[in-house]
């Protein structure tokens, strides 16, 4: 999948399920109840034990586009494509890791904290641009940053919910990405997938209210 293909699919999609949590077996499940819950991108972070495990795994399904998160060096997005990644993510702008991403044809999407950052990762070739950390904002932020950069593609991640995730999209983000929100710590400890399927389809539900776009 070539990056203009995720692109398309992930503006259909509207959102990810991004998982960062430390034990293998339980990110299984939990992944898996987001997935039962409607998510069909879906993204593990390399702080995963068996991440690249994982990304094989899910990387199999024909319904699923799975992508790496926490991607900070060279050698760790090209195990990541190896093992089936789609998609690339990292909490910074780093040009290595974006060169890289373009090399071996697929998306990047970097770590911005600031519309400088976001322009600078845009021009060094980052289809999207991650917000991050989180604005206390929030969706205002979005607004106001795509006002005189209107061709950036901005995913927020940390700080979106239920609650505001359609708030976001109305504001012009390209798509949301989930985190703790949906995958809460003390629930995967405890096993409760079932909360976490729950929770999922009330999240695609949300966003889905977003009109669909071409």
């Amino acid at each position: 999948m070539n990056p203009e293909a995720f692109l398309s699919r992930f503006k259909q999609a509207k959102a990810s399920a991004i998982l960062r949590t430390h034990d293998t077996d339980h990110a299984r499940q939990a992944m898996e109840a987001a997935v039962d819950g409607g998510f069909r991108v879906v993204e593990f972070t390399f702080s995963i034990p068996d991440v690249l495990e994982l990304i094989r795994e899910f990387a199999a399904r024909e319904d699923l586009i799975v992508g790496a998160g926490t991607i900070v060096t060279r050698f760790e997005a090209v195990q990541a494509v190896e093992a089936g990644a789609r998609f690339l993510v990292s909490p910074v702008v780093d040009e290595d890791v974006i060169k890289t991403a373009a090399e071996l044809g697929v998306a990047m999407m970097p770590g911005c904290a600031t519309p400088t950052e976001m322009l600078h990762a845009h021009r060094l070739g980052a289809q999207l641009q991650k917000l991050f950390p989180g604005q206390a904002s929030g969706p205002l932020w979005v607004k106001q940053t795509l006002g005189p950069l209107p061709f950036l593609n901005i995913v927020p991640t940390s700080g979106v919910d239920l609650e505001n995730a359609l708030d976001y999209l109305n504001a012009g983000s390209f798509a949301v990405g989930f985190v703790n929100s949906l995958f809460v710590p003390d629930e995967i400890s405890a096993g409760r997938f079932d909360v976490i399927r729950e929770r999922a389809a009330a999240m695609i539900e949300a966003v889905g209210q977003h009109p669909a776009r071409v």
